[in-house]
């Protein structure tokens, strides 16, 4: 079975094969590449993975161990035999933490381990690292809506040149709407999209987190940009001003 992410990606971006039997976690590792500029295909199925793969479908393999049918050990050996040399990265995510476990894995021919509880800044950064010893770079995604700018890659948001000082939920939000301007984000989408369906998440979070975010953007008519609340169903991002404007701009490199 494959499940695809709900935001469309820009057409450049680099294709990351997921495969993961745990669909909860799925979704929020889903979200995490999504946020940070790729598309993201996940399979809980390691023979459909496999084929996907071998048909030149991914830039870049996540693979979990443990799993029905093939282990995430036998899809490695199966892309090995299939593509030898042009086999994209593999990473694999697993609940696995005996050293054996990780000498295998790396001496089959996997290029990163990462122990799950997953860390996002730690799966984000090794990810970078392989796709560049692979000579593979990840195109950097910004926006800029009115003085707004983000570094979705970096996952840096600036107001007027200066970066504001987000928690990691307020930057899931903010990057999230700002990749769906004028689109109806739900309070239930929002609650599995970054909270990952946890069901003590109440829609009241959301609320003060959009709240929060709405303050520290100024996210208000006189901005031009607005994040309005739809009553009962949810938020959406739009502009309150020059209607004529196209939707948001990919800037020139921000300074670092």
């Amino acid at each position: 079975m494959t499940f695809f992410s709900p935001t469309v990606p820009p057409r450049s971006a680099l294709r990351i094969a997921y495969l993961e039997d745990d669909f909860l976690l799925a979704q929020e590792v889903s979200g995490w590449l999504r946020e940070a500029g790729y598309e993201v295909q996940h399979y809980t199925d390691g023979q459909e993975f496999s084929r996907a793969v071998e048909r030149g479908g991914a830039d870049a393999c996540l693979l979990d161990w443990m799993l029905p049918g093939m282990s995430g050990p036998d899809v490695l050996c199966r892309l090995r035999l299939q593509l030898g040399a042009s086999l994209p990265p593999v990473i694999f995510l697993t609940g696995r933490n005996a050293e054996t476990d990780v000498v295998q894995a790396l001496e089959s021919g996997a290029d990163d381990y990462l122990v799950k509880p997953l860390s996002r800044p730690v799966l984000l950064a090794r990810l970078q690292a392989v796709l560049r010893r692979s000579g593979t770079a990840q195109p950097s995604a910004r926006l800029r809506l009115g003085d707004i700018e983000a570094d979705c890659s970096r996952r840096q948001i600036y107001v007027r040149g200066v970066r504001v000082d987000l928690t990691d939920r307020e930057t899931d939000l903010a990057l999230h709407f700002f990749q769906n301007v004028n689109r109806l984000l739900t309070r239930d989408y929002l609650i599995q999209t970054i909270w990952g369906l946890r069901p003590e998440v109440e829609t009241r979070t959301v609320d003060v987190h959009v709240s929060a975010l709405r303050r520290k953007l100024g996210l208000q008519p006189e901005s031009g940009w607005r994040l309005v609340s739809v009553y009962g169903r949810g938020y959406r991002l739009e502009r309150a001003r020059s209607p004529d404007e196209g939707p948001p701009t990919i800037p020139p490199e921000l300074d670092d």
